[in-house]
C-alpha cells in the first residue's frame, strides 16, 4: 500500500483519543501513588509497557487482516490453552491469573478477549452459522469456554466481557432479533451455573450493592470499597486537587484499594475534577464512535465483524467499569482499557486498536460467501 494512501485512511481520530486515554492512564497512577505515599514503581513500569504497546499496535497494522482469519480459530484455541495453563502456576494474592516466566508475568485472559472476537468473527462471517436458532447456540458455547475458565481464576469482571461481546457480535451479523431474545434468555438460563462457578468474594461483591449502611457508620468488606471509591471521587469536586489542593486533611480518606487499576476513574476524578472524569467519557465515545466507523466502512465481512467486536470489546469495559465507579453496578474487578496499570491489558488492547487501524487501512472485499456482499451489490444497484 502506498505511504499517501495509508496516511489518508488512518483514523487519526480513533489513534489520538487512544492517545488521550493512555496518558490520562499515566497520570492517574502517578497520583494514585502520590496519594498511597509510596513509589511502587506502577508509573515506571506502565512506561516501559506503553512502549512496548506502542511497537505492538504498529506491528499489528502491517499485514493484512484477512491473514488473521486463517489463524482466528487457532488463535481461539492457544488462548483457551493458556488459560488452561494459569493453573498450573503459583497463586498470586489467591488468583491463579498469571503465567510467570522469569521476572515477566503474563495474564491469558487480557489476549482471549482479542482471541475470542477474532474467532467469533470468522465463525459468524457466514450466512448460513447465524440465520437459524440452532446456529446460535456455537456462539453461546465458544462464550462460556473462557468465560467459566476466567471465572474459576478468579476474575469475575474479565469474565463478564464475553456474553456482551455476543449478543454485539451476533446483532451485527443480522443476527433476527426474535432469534436474540432467545438467545439473551439462555443467557439467562445459564446465569444460576455461573452464580455456582463464582467465589464467595465474588459473591459478596454483587450482593455489596443491594446493602445498606447506617447514616455515619463506614462499611466494611467489599462495601467499603464502593464507600471509598465514591468519598474520592467527590473529593474532586468541579476543578480536582490538581488546581485547588487537597481538602482533606485527613489522608485515611483518600484510601483506595486497588486505585490504580480497578478505580483509576475515580483517581482521575479527585485529580482532575469533573474536567478529568468527563474526558476520560469523551475519549472513550470517541474511541467507540470512531471504531464503529470503521465497521460501517469495512464491506469485507470478517473485517466488519472483527472491528465491532473490537470496539465493542472497549465499550463494555469502559461502561462497567465507570458505572462500578459510582455504584450503579457490583465492584467486578474490572480494569478500564488503555487507563488502568497493567501490562497484559495495556498490551491486548493496543494489538486490538492496531487490528482496528489494520481494518480501516484495508476496507474492500474478497469475492467469497459473505453476508455483506449481498447488502452491498444491492446498494450499488439502485444507485
Amino acid at each position: 500500500m502506498r505511504p499517501a494512501v495509508m496516511v489518508t485512511r488512518l483514523p487519526w481520530t480513533l489513534i489520538l483519543a487512544a492517545l488521550g486515554l493512555a496518558v490520562l492512564g499515566l497520570l492517574g497512577i502517578a497520583r494514585s501513588e502520590d496519594l498511597a505515599e509510596t513509589s511502587g514503581g506502577f508509573l515506571r513500569r506502565q512506561l516501559i509497557w506503553s512502549a512496548v504497546a506502542v511497537v505492538a499496535m504498529w506491528l499489528a497494522t502491517l499485514p493484512s487482516y484477512r491473514l488473521l482469519c486463517r489463524w482466528s480459530y487457532a488463535a481461539f484455541g492457544l488462548a483457551i490453552g493458556l488459560l488452561v495453563a494459569v493453573y498450573f502456576f503459583p497463586p498470586i494474592h489467591g488468583a491463579q491469573r498469571w503465567i510467570r516466566m522469569g521476572g515477566v508475568g503474563l495474564q491469558p485472559s487480557e489476549f482471549a478477549k482479542v482471541a475470542f472476537v477474532l474467532a467469533m468473527s470468522r465463525y459468524l462471517m457466514y450466512r448460513e452459522n447465524y440465520r437459524r436458532f440452532r446456529g446460535l447456540i456455537v456462539p453461546l458455547i465458544m462464550a462460556l469456554a473462557p468465560l467459566v475458565l476466567i471465572l474459576r481464576e478468579p476474575d469475575l469482571g474479565t469474565s463478564l466481557v464475553f456474553l456482551p461481546l455476543v449478543y454485539a457480535m451476533l446483532y451485527a451479523a443480522g443476527a433476527r432479533g426474535g432469534d436474540l431474545v432467545k438467545v439473551g434468555l439462555c443467557g439467562l438460563a445459564v446465569a444460576p451455573f455461573l452464580w455456582t462457578q463464582m467465589s464467595g468474594e465474588q459473591k459478596s461483591r454483587v450482593t455489596a450493592l443491594m446493602e445498606q449502611t447506617l447514616p455515619g457508620e463506614k462499611p466494611t468488606d467489599d462495601g467499603y470499597h464502593l464507600h471509598q471509591a465514591k468519598q474520592v471521587l467527590s473529593l474532586g469536586g468541579v476543578w480536582g486537587s490538581f488546581i485547588v489542593g487537597e481538602q482533606a486533611s485527613d489522608r485515611s480518606v483518600y484510601h483506595l484499594p486497588e486505585d490504580h487499576t480497578d478505580f483509576i476513574f475515580t483517581v482521575l476524578g479527585e485529580r482532575f475534577g469533573w474536567l478529568g472524569a468527563g474526558s476520560v467519557l469523551l475519549l472513550f465515545t470517541v474511541l467507540i464512535w470512531r471504531g464503529m466507523a470503521v465497521a460501517e466502512g469495512t464491506q469485507e465481512p470478517f473485517g466488519r465483524l472483527a472491528a465491532v467486536g473490537l470496539t465493542a470489546l472497549f465499550g463494555i469495559q469502559a461502561l462497567v467499569n465507570t458505572a462500578m465507579t459510582v455504584g450503579l453496578l457490583p465492584i467486578t474487578g474490572m480494569s478500564l482499557p488503555l487507563v488502568s496499570y497493567g501490562g497484559s491489558g495495556l498490551l491486548a488492547h493496543a494489538i486490538a486498536l492496531g487490528l482496528i487501524v489494520n481494518i480501516a487501512l484495508r476496507p474492500g472485499y474478497e469475492v467469497a460467501g459473505e453476508p455483506f456482499r449481498y447488502a452491498v451489490a444491492d446498494k450499488h444497484l439502485h444507485k
